[in-house]
């Protein structure tokens, strides 16, 4: 196991300031600053408010995590942080403090892509990916069918939302029944006591025609939340429990069905569900029934593991590391909109797996500057 790739990983995408520490494909620290509460007044994130959140949570919580784990920082084998997608200035802050850790370090640098974070995080609780991985990656910004077959350098893009993602779905109607934010796990709470089958809510792009892989939740966030309208409208009392298990329902459904469809249409016998809303109770339920009626083996993360944190960034930077793909370079930037097919950011004219993969640390002291 000393043998293994000591990374240290970290994520600041969104609102969740998060560091990871792993061995190869074990975990040793995962450890997270929220800035949850903060947004919750607003009912969203608020991107500058995250920012700054990151910018004092960065420090303590790093040092939590090498408390965690048990390790130096100088015993580190490299530092992996997210440079993409996410909001730019939460981006930014990640970017610029990996890039200060691992110049004073003198370790090689890795930025990685967030969703390709998300399929590798898998392995810290199951073991290598089977290549090639059908990943459905479901969260308030993303929700997407890829295709894996080697995480680090080849992630296919097969389908993806056309608008709302399953969780800003979550989110708004969670806002509209007047439950508070974030709306993911409070309607999963009130769903468990309503009837699923209660109201016909619409399944976006299911039809003959549609995209096969796509998704889309706009249509159906404005259904409910005309139902309820009119419920409202009438003097009526909203049956809330009933509404979020409906609701919940026509997302899950939508989500597992297609997935499976794509599975079966690639001809590959694994499906992994990652992202935030991977940590729906019923998305788990359906999905293993469903996987297990098509002679598919599902692997879905700890729910702790689905939402954002820096242990997946450290799972996906070890895997760069032990396949000795090419570090970043010093001027690695963040990129809001980085595409999943760039699983990561190599640094200029370096060739993937050639062995460059450490050629940068050369310029920089190899003392611990670290202190």
């Amino acid at each position: 196991m000393a043998d293994e790739p000591l990374v240290l990983g970290i994520e600041t995408s969104c609102d969740e300031t998060g560091v990871g520490i792993v061995r190869g494909h074990t975990l040793l620290a995962d450890a997270i600053a929220s800035s949850v509460d903060e947004h919750a007044r607003f009912g969203g994130v608020v991107p500058e408010v995250a920012s700054r959140a990151h910018l004092e949570a960065m420090v303590p919580t790093i040092d939590r995590a090498l408390k965690e784990a048990g390790v130096s920082a100088k015993d580190l084998d490299g530092i992996a942080v997210t440079a993409g997608p996410g909001l730019a200035g939460a981006l930014l802050v990640g970017v610029s403090a990996a890039k200060a850790y691992a110049y004073a370090l003198g370790k090689p640098l890795y930025g990685v892509n967030h969703l390709a974070s998300h399929i590798c995080v898998d392995q810290l609780e199951h073991g290598a990916l089977p290549e090639p991985t059908m990943a459905l990656l479901v969260s308030g910004g993303h929700s997407s069918l890829l295709l894996s077959t080697d995480i680090t350098s080849d992630v296919r893009p097969m389908g993806a939302t056309i608008d709302d993602a399953a969780g800003e779905a979550f989110d708004k109607i969670a806002r509209v029944l007047n439950l508070g934010f974030p709306g993911g796990p409070v309607i999963d709470r009130y769903a468990k006591e309503g009837d699923p089958k209660a109201i016909a809510f619409p399944r976006g792009l299911t039809g003959p025609r549609d995209a096969a892989y796509d998704f889309s939740f706009s249509g159906l966030k404005t259904a409910v939340a005309r139902w309820i309208e009119a419920k409202r409208a009438a003097g009526e009392e909203v049956p809330v429990r009933d509404v979020a298990a409906s609701f919940q329902e026509a997302v899950v459904d939508v989500l597992t069905r297609k997935a499976v469809r794509a599975c079966k249409d690639q001809g590959v016998d694994h499906l992994m569900i990652g992202g935030g809303v991977a940590a729906n109770s019923r998305l788990r339920v359906l999905a293993q029934e469903r996987c297990e009626a098509a002679g598919i083996r599902l692997r879905v993360p700890r729910p702790k593991l689905c939402t954002d944190n820096g242990a997946m960034v450290a799972a996906l930077g070890a895997e760069m590391v032990a396949r000795n793909r090419a570090a970043s370079d010093w001027d690695l930037s963040a990129d809001s909109s980085l595409p999943v097919t760039d699983p990561h950011v190599p640094g200029h004219g370096h060739a993937q797996g050639h062995g460059q993969g450490h050629d940068h640390v050369h310029e920089v002291s190899k003392e611990n500057l670290y202190s």
